[in-house]
């Protein structure tokens, strides 16, 4: 009788290590078990990623979890093809460590990052929907987590992938990794001789008004502070805490209010200087003080100051409307605690 072919084709002997062979038929049938496992590793990642863009409010566990069954399932497949094919794992020892050994020195950069990566997921110091800035002063919120790098969107809609030993091994500054808001100090002056009071209500209540600023309670409110002076002005800064979302914006947050402060002091009617040199007229053709400045057709500063003070308020603020601006690709966060939470 003759030989089947095809089971003969199964049975030839591709190669032998120690008492263990690889056949055909195994190779076949170890590569369908690996393909396979890629297969079901993806499609849960798919089905995982889903769900975490449905669940907010558990996204950060659910992307653990995806990480961890995919990683899992490509393990699991190929230890289990490798054992299809018909190779003794124990067998390997020696041919692991030589690898081993090469990976160290060829690949140690790879796999500093891939084990940084593992940290990062566990860890969770550095989550998917956190807003983050690098050493080099690269922000953005992070929307992926590699097995070699992370992927970063800034809010100019640009991504910078980081290597994940750079997440661990450097100080990175996390502003929302405890979802809450942030203090944030915006510097500003005003002109010697301002009233102080008038300057804190004026900036106070233009800050208060906004709608990315967090209400005032016990321990969190809104401030201005006299810092020093200046060669040509008195320094204040607006001490003041934005909402979480804003925090996501700080190039924006300090526009707004940068902007916002300018609104509230012309509207007040408080001189902001700028870099000058005074020059006191006593007499000129036999004239004195305004007089003499008309001959010269200069305007006197009281009546400048009452020119800033018809200005109006309220100009269109371009960054506190970016402020309000939803990204449609950002990770998405968590809802923030209800009221009766600590």
């Amino acid at each position: 009788m003759a030989a089947n072919p095809l089971r003969t084709l199964d049975s030839f002997e591709l190669l032998k290590l120690g008492k263990a062979s690889v056949t055909v038929g195994g190779l076949a049938a170890g590569v369908l078990i690996v393909v396979a496992a890629i297969i079901a590793a993806r499609l849960t990642s798919a089905g995982l990623r889903r769900l975490r863009e449905r669940a907010a409010g558990s996204a950060a566990s659910l992307y653990v979890v995806e990480k961890v069954a995919t990683y899992g399932l490509v393990i699991i497949g190929v230890m289990a093809g490798l054992s299809t094919m018909g190779l003794d794992l124990t067998s390997l020892t020696v041919f692991a460590g030589a690898l081993g050994v090469g990976v160290g020195l060829g690949l140690q950069g790879i796999i500093k990052d891939f084990a940084s990566g593992v940290s990062l997921v566990f860890e969770r110091l550095v989550a998917v929907g956190d807003f983050v800035e690098l050493p080099n002063g690269g922000r953005g919120v992070v929307h992926e987590i590699g097995p070699r790098a992370t992927r970063i969107r800034t809010n100019d809609s640009t991504d910078i992938v980081v290597p994940n030993s750079v997440l661990v091994n450097d100080q990175v500054i996390n502003w929302t990794l405890r979802g809450t808001n942030r203090r944030i100090r915006v510097p500003f002056v005003t002109a010697f001789g301002a009233d102080k009071d008038r300057v804190r209500e004026a900036v106070l209540k233009a800050a208060k008004a906004a709608p990315f600023t967090s209400p005032d309670d016990a321990s969190r409110r809104a401030q201005v502070w006299l810092v020093g002076y200046g060669e040509h002005a008195l320094k204040f800064e607006l001490i003041v805490w934005p909402t979480v979302e804003a925090v996501r914006r700080p190039a924006a947050i300090f526009a707004a209010y940068t902007w916002l402060i300018d609104d509230a002091l012309r509207g007040a009617g408080i001189e902001i200087p700028y870099p000058q040199r005074d020059i006191r007229v006593r007499g000129l053709f036999g004239e004195e003080g305004e007089d003499a400045l008309t001959s010269l057709r200069l305007e006197p500063a009281a009546r400048r100051r009452k020119a800033a003070a018809r200005v109006k308020p309220g100009s269109s603020n371009d960054a506190a409307a970016d402020l309000e601006r939803e990204d449609p690709e950002e990770a998405p966060r968590p809802p923030p605690p209800s009221a009766g939470k600590t």
